[in-house]
């Protein structure tokens, strides 16, 4: 292909040493395409030499909280399992590599805001109206399109995936730009599990995947067609969905006590919450005092929060307690106990649902959280408090007195878990890329102009 752009060759030379057109980039080492640079009339020509090569699968996310990375690394595995060398797969927050203030800051703003939960909760609501979040997306766009375009041209993706409720529209509007909207299959895998922000929907996408039937709906009110919703489930890692787990082989793993049930206490990956209260409320709900023996263990995950790990290790406990940082195999961990306690992220919620864990959740993030307590409460998979006392209370009768209930809530989990969700999905994705055809050779250009558009 052929693609014009009147720009000077100086400030093109730089660009293209950016995303790595002579070999600059990511994966020089790797099969790309050749360019022919043609100098006339300022312009410049680039023209790509040899079209075989693997797909190129892009996977926009960010790090505003860990679900999204989680799940954007859960469908890389699930594309490797399922199609080997087929497709080439990249993880990346283009935003933080290629623009400035604010997109490349969010991780930050995110997570200053989510420990002001009111200023979180006015941000979520105040932006949802199309008309406000469209603006302001367009002024960005206005900002930023042409460091966009230049992330997309490194990676030159045959298929984009968004896990990201900001990263549809101005992705979507370069390849607009480009003239590769039906060239390029974009899909967005929507990661919160019930309640989420309306820039999650955008008509242009090929594909809308929705984790349950009311994100579905949310889907169609905001003008989805029907055949580009699909509902699978939360992609959660395939090393969670197909392991095969022993509760007895596990817990000799883990050192634990192979007799007494277990409880897990989460504070997510920041080790957030009332995750302190809620050990010593459980330290002394689980210890008998009658007979002087415990009637359950603990296990606690502080994530990346070591002053919360250091302080909780140096307590005396009456239990056996497990103190834990950040985990990347909760899998076992999960599968070595009998209930979690958690604030209700929805990573957490679909992995604990696999597992057939009850659930307690102590906490949400107003906004995109709020709806999955009733997710867990309605279906008879958990219940939620505030409450570090009753929280512990309620582990204690589980343990104790009200084990058909424990049982009865782990069957509802199972019911309602979708462990076969990312290997639908990718495998969705793979029937698009099959009915579109060859798409090796999408013609990835610099364009010379964006505000006719924006």
């Amino acid at each position: 292909m052929v693609g014009t752009v009147g720009t000077p060759r100086k400030s093109m030379n730089r660009v293209f040493q950016r995303v790595g057109v002579y070999g600059f980039g990511v994966g020089s080492s790797q099969k790309r395409c050749k360019y022919g640079i043609q100098d006339e009339d300022e312009t410049m020509e680039m023209v790509q030499i040899g079209a075989e090569r693997t797909k190129n699968v892009l996977i926009l996310m960010s790090d505003t909280g860990g679900g999204h990375r989680a799940s954007a690394e859960a469908i890389r595995d699930a594309f490797k399992l399922e199609f080997g060398d087929e497709y080439r797969i990249f993880v990346k927050d283009v935003w933080k590599e290629y623009t400035g203030w604010p997109l490349n800051n969010l991780e930050r703003q995110y997570k200053f805001m989510v420990k002001h939960v009111q200023l979180w909760n006015v941000a979520f609501h105040s932006t949802s109206p199309r008309w406000i979040h469209g603006v302001y997306l367009a002024a960005i766009a206005a900002f930023y399109a042409k460091e966009v375009e230049a992330g997309l041209m490194e990676y030159k993706p045959d298929i984009i995936i968004s896990v990201h409720p900001l990263m549809q529209h101005i992705p979507l509007w370069v390849l607009k730009w480009q003239g590769l909207q039906k060239k390029v299959i974009f899909v967005t895998v929507i990661t919160d599990l019930n309640t989420c922000h309306r820039t999650w929907f955008h008509p242009g996408v090929n594909r809308c995947y929705c984790p349950s039937e009311e994100v579905a709906k949310r889907a169609l009110l905001d003008g989805l067609e029907e055949s580009q919703v699909s509902v699978f489930g939360l992609p959660i890692r395939p090393s969670f969905c197909r392991a095969v787990l022993s509760k007895d082989d596990l817990r000799v793993e883990l050192e634990m006590d192979p007799s007494l049930p277990a409880v897990l206490l989460m504070g997510g990956g920041e080790g957030m919450g009332p995750v302190k209260k809620t050990a010593k409320a459980l330290g002394e709900s689980l210890f008998d005092e009658e007979t002087g023996k415990p009637i359950g263990q603990l296990i606690i995950i502080c994530g990346r929060n070591k002053v919360l790990a250091s302080t909780l290790e140096s307590l005396e406990w009456k239990i056996p307690v497990k103190v834990r940082g950040f985990e990347t195999q909760m899998e076992k961990w999960m599968g070595a106990c009998d209930c979690i306690i958690t604030k209700a992220g929805p990573g957490t919620i679909a992995e604990a649902l696999i597992r057939g864990l009850p659930i307690i959740l102590n906490d949400y993030i107003p906004g995109q959280e709020k709806g999955n307590v009733p997710y867990v409460v309605d279906n008879g998979a958990g219940v939620f408090t505030r409450s570090p006392k009753e929280t512990a209370r309620l582990v204690a009768e589980w343990f104790g007195t009200k084990t058909k209930e424990l049982k009865r809530m782990s069957e509802n989990a199972l019911k309602l878990a979708q462990p076969n969700a990312v290997f639908d999905i990718v495998k969705d994705i793979h029937g698009l890329a099959c009915q579109r055809g060859p798409i090796a050779s999408v013609p990835y250009m610099l364009t010379s102009s964006f505000s006719s558009i924006i």
